[in-house]
């Protein structure tokens, strides 16, 4: 339980320390790769864009574009988190065949090797397993509770020890799903924001201002196209995860299910 709560609040703080230095290295990026005076005419980055020249291009987008670049640095950086960490709690071999393993084990009884091989498996399943597999050997013994009450207490044993993994695995995953809308949300106001600036240009008296013009679709297209990929990364990599997460608790249910129901068959 303690283990938890520590590898929660260290989760909170890596998801709070990544927002922050994501959005400290988006600026940095933008203002001092991408408007480089050597990426524009003239070595002005008031100026137009060298030609094929795309951090200048980029740059044009303006002031939403750092933002929107920082959305992708943190939908990567938590996505490579929730990568390593997911692998972690699958443990160290096929969860298949682990959940297999623990089946023949109980079916011949052999309690303490079942526990032995979560030990060697890890991973939030062996963990959960392994949970269930003491309260399963702790009411071998028992003698004041009767065999309802003792499948009642290896049930709530797994559904206890689920409740204290899944959080872990699904922790960092609402950061996905939100930057998947507010990535896009972002990009539109970056987009009516430049084409603002592309109408502001054709209003001009007499003949309309062409750099302006520019500059303002450039604006608009340029936060659009950043807006969309991100969201479109973040909605892919959340589904991922939650597909894993949905293997992982399918694994859990079978094999918690598996254990209840030997121990309601046996003669104890």
């Amino acid at each position: 339980m303690e283990n938890k709560k520590q590898e929660s609040k260290a989760g909170s703080i890596f998801a709070g320390a990544t927002i922050i230095i994501c959005i400290i290295v988006a600026q940095v990026i933008f203002r001092t790769v991408m408007g480089n005076g050597a990426n524009f005419e003239g070595g002005d980055n008031a100026n137009h864009p060298l030609p094929g020249n795309y951090l200048g291009i980029v740059y044009k987008g303006g002031e939403i574009v750092p933002f929107l670049m920082s959305f992708f640095l943190i939908v990567f950086t938590v996505s490579i988190e929730r990568f390593f960490t997911l692998s972690k709690a699958n443990g160290s071999g096929s969860i298949e065949a682990f959940v297999l393993k623990i089946k023949n084990q109980l079916s011949a009884n052999q309690i303490d090797s079942a526990i032995a091989e979560c030990d060697k498996q890890k991973g939030s399943v062996a963990n959960v397993v392994r949970a269930t597999l003491l309260t399963y050997k702790d009411m071998t013994t028992e003698t004041k509770l009767d065999k309802e009450q003792k499948v009642a207490a290896i049930q709530k044993s797994t559904e206890e020890a689920t409740s204290l993994e899944l959080p872990m695995l699904e922790k960092n995953l609402t950061i996905l799903s939100t930057l998947a809308s507010v990535a896009t949300l972002v990009a539109l106001l970056g987009t009516v924001i430049g084409m603002i600036k592309a109408f502001a240009g054709m209003a001009q008296a007499g003949a309309p201002d062409a750099t302006a013009l520019a500059n303002g679709i450039s604006e608009a297209l340029i936060n659009t196209a950043i807006g969309i990929g991100t969201s479109a990364v973040s909605i892919i990599c959340y589904n991922f995860f939650t597909s894993k997460i949905d293997t992982l608790s399918y694994s859990i249910d079978e094999a918690g299910m598996s254990i209840a129901q030997t121990f309601a068959a046996s003669n104890k």
